[in-house]
């Protein structure tokens, strides 16, 4: 294999890249992260680098900046991001609260405007000084809108390139610039540990290390010679390697956009670390896939605190059918750029402030509430969605106001978020309240201890009293229809009309007059008039299921039903009005079908107001045991049976089985063996679960999983399926029916 390799001499960064080797030649190239580009060296000549390869070099950098971005924000430790000629280039919300500055007001300027004059020919000097060893730590005196502060300041260069990372720390203030006993020890003690340092690295689309930045190098202690061109798979445990994890990750961040989760790393030398570890897709204008950036961080020192923080956060209350209009508002970063009318009540400002830019997250947010809004933040970039929050609100005339808040991320890159938001009364009632929550719990079904199922109940519980659109995301078998029931059951419309319209199970042709009705002769057939599902839901909710299987055309209909509230019967003239909330799920990948212009971005954008994304089975093995346990209730209860006991090497093989078919594989596992136990016992049929099933599985039984995982990672494309097997359409279509596999098995 032959790499082109880019270097940097001015901060001695490289990226480089495997491609075919051919005739040498030099060529420009950007510097990665930087606006104002610059000159690097390449052996190659331009023709011969593989599109992606080249696609990497020019737009991967960049991308990967905006991944960081969407990271560091979130974190309540202070953070300026730097570059050479020290601008300020972005900043965390703790660095907001400690300068007491916006984000635009922050970005942009030299790290100078913000220093105690004395110490500025100091900063110049250390700067200059960072830049040649790498690392530094030390003692400034800033000055903030508060005034003067001194501050201690961890800072590692390069990042990625030209991004110096500058961590700080309020001093002990005892009136002296360096307060006594503020070592370098303290300065590491008193700044976290997993804000110290990051490991930014990009990957070619077979999980090829192709950049590997100077953080990375100081967090896993490879150089970028060793690290580039080996597989991603070199830096998991073995058991991980040997289980194509990094495989799966990969996949789902294609199929998702990107993908977080928590997971052991290996350093070099073998030492293992709990890692924080952010993937995203990178994909061009045409929305082909080029490669992903990563961004991981060392978690060790945090996996306690975060527990200790989720422990500690109050129980999300459920919130009134008979309240208030939720309070919504949206933005980017820290700015707010939209607000309903009972957000802005809620915290005393007008329309004129919102639009003259004066309202910002962060001032609405207490300074005791950093930790939590960071833990948020994180549950956001790995979830999608967080978990609900009760804070205070700060108002305009400085009065606090209890809330109840969840968020969810309507972007990643730039940084993207939609709330809502509901005031709590009655405190002096927590207990009932929280009896009333649990009961809510048992009531609408939803079974789980993990932390991503505690936060879909708290989303729904703030979600059910508004009328947003919710779109609930998840494979098949994950139980998207349950939460939308559970939306219903706990909203003001839940003794209105549920209706139900599973899309992928009606022809296309006839989709239409069962979302609208019909008039008589409307149809061949027709022979009188057909009340339409949208039109049964009025004052209702309406359940789309499967909702990319809607056509272009019916979706450009349906969006213009929804947001004009009334509709026509086909066939028919009369206009007829309906209120509905509407919920929708899909299994499909819905970017990867926008890309392929196979279903409209405006009716995607329309229907992710709120989205609720649920993981898949094997990313919550703690929820396997309480499941099998709640079924094996509910089916001997049906079969008039009494099993007490589940054998401890059935948990066990259970909680090692993937569940491709999820928690509705599980159940119907579980059913079957209540049906064949005879005992107070549970007998189940074990032998089933192979984790080696290709070494014991028929040729036709390989053929089938493995069309099957090609078409979910395609979203249920058939022709991006058969491109991906490198086979005709009509050879696919052949072998789909051979072996009896349809898109209803995703």
């Amino acid at each position: 294999m032959l790499y082109l390799v880019y270097s940097f001499p001015d901060n001695g960064s490289s990226i480089t890249v495997p491609c075919q080797q051919d005739e040498p030649n030099t060529a420009p190239a950007a510097e990665p992260g930087s606006e104002e580009g610059g000159r690097g060296q390449c052996a190659m000549h331009p023709a011969t680098r593989p599109e992606a390869a080249r696609w990497l070099i020019e737009n991967g950098p960049k991308r990967l900046e905006l991944v960081f971005w969407a990271i560091i924000y979130g974190s309540s430790a202070p953070i300026l991001i730097a570059d050479d000629d020290r601008i300020c280039r972005e900043v965390s919300f703790g660095a907001i609260k400690l300068l007491g500055f916006a984000r635009e007001e922050i970005i942009g300027r030299s790290v100078d405007d913000f220093a105690d004059p004395n110490y500025k020919p100091l900063i110049a000097e250390r700067w200059r000084a960072l830049r040649d060893r790498g690392e530094q730590e030390g003692t400034l005196r800033l000055v903030g809108r508060a005034g003067p502060r001194d501050v201690a300041y961890i800072a590692k260069r390069n990042v990625l390139p030209v991004r110096h990372l500058m961590v700080l720390q309020d001093q002990p203030k005892n009136g002296q610039s360096s307060a006594p006993g503020w070592d370098s020890d303290s300065c590491h003690k008193a700044i976290p540990s997993w804000v110290q340092d990051f490991a930014l690295f990009l990957l070619d689309t077979h999980g090829q290390v192709v950049a590997w930045y100077s953080g990375a190098e100081r967090i896993y202690g490879y150089s970028g010679d060793d690290a580039v061109g080996q597989n991603v798979a070199f830096l998991n445990p073995s058991e991980d390697t040997l289980s194509n994890r990094w495989e799966e990750e990969l996949t789902r961040s294609k199929s998702e956009g990107h993908f977080g989760n928590e997971c052991w790393q290996v350093k070099k030398g073998g030492v293992r670390f709990w890692a924080n570890v952010m993937t995203m897709a990178l994909r061009n204008e045409q929305g082909d896939l080029q490669g992903f950036a990563r961004v991981v961080r060392d978690f060790s020192d945090r996996q306690g605190r975060d527990e200790a923080l989720r422990l500690s956060r109050a129980r999300p209350r459920p919130l009134s059918s008979a309240s208030a209009s939720a309070a919504i508002v949206s933005g980017e970063f820290d700015q707010i750029a939209e607000a309903n009318d009972t957000f802005l009540e809620l915290v005393g400002y007008n329309r004129g402030d919102l639009l003259a830019g004066r309202l910002r997250w962060l001032r609405l947010t207490p300074p005791e509430y950093l930790a939590l809004d960071e833990l948020a933040h994180e549950e956001l970039l790995q979830f999608g969605a967080c978990t609900p929050v009760e804070k205070e609100l700060i108002r305009k005339d400085g009065r606090r106001v209890p809330v109840v808040v969840a968020t969810a991320a309507l972007k990643l890159s730039p940084f993207r978020w939609i709330t809502f938001i509901q005031e709590l009364v009655e405190r002096d009632r927590i207990r009932t309240i929280e009896k009333k929550a649990v009961a809510d719990e048992a009531a609408i079904g939803i079974v789980g201890r993990s932390a991503a199922i505690r936060g879909i109940v708290g989303q729904i519980a703030a979600l059910a009293p508004t009328d947003a659109t919710v779109l609930v995301l998840g494979e098949t078998g994950t139980g998207k229809e349950l939460i939308a029931r559970a939306i219903h059951r706990m909203s003001p419309r839940r003794n209105l009309p549920f209706i139900r319209l599973p899309c992928s199970n009606i022809p296309i042709g006839l989709l239409e007059g069962e979302l609208f009705g019909y008039e008589k002769g409307a149809l061949s057939g027709a022979l009188s008039h057909k009340i339409g599902r949208l039109e049964m839901a009025d004052c209702g909710t309406l359940l789309l299921e499967e909702i990319g299987e809607v056509s272009l055309d019916l979706a450009s209909k349906l969006l213009r039903a929804l947001n004009e509230k009334v509709f026509e019967r086909l066939g028919g003239t009369r206009k007829i009005h309906a209120d509905v909330r509407l919920l929708a799920t899909t299994k499909l990948n819905m970017p990867q079908m926008m890309g392929d212009k196979l279903f409209r971005s405006d009716f995607f954008y329309q229907l992710k107001v709120f989205p609720i994304m649920i993981p898949p089975l094997r990313d919550r093995p703690e929820d396997i045991p309480v499941l099998a346990w709640h079924f094996t209730k509910k089916y001997a209860a049906q079969m008039n049976r009494t099993i007490d006991k589940i054998p401890v090497g059935t948990i066990k093989a259970l909680v090692s089985w993937r569940w491709p078919g999820n928690v509705q594989e599980l159940e119907h596992f579980i059913e079957r063996s209540v049906a064949m136990t005879r005992g107070p016992t549970l007998t189940a049929p074990v032998s089933e679960l192979r984790a080696d099933f290709a070494n014991t599985a028929s040729l036709a039984d390989v053929e089938r999983e493995h069309i099957l995982r090609v078409l979910r990672e395609t979203g249920g494309v058939i022709s991006a399926t058969a491109s991906r097997l490198r086979i005709p359409r009509s050879t696919l279509n052949a072998m789909m029916k051979k072996l009896g596999v349809s898109r209803t098995d995703l």
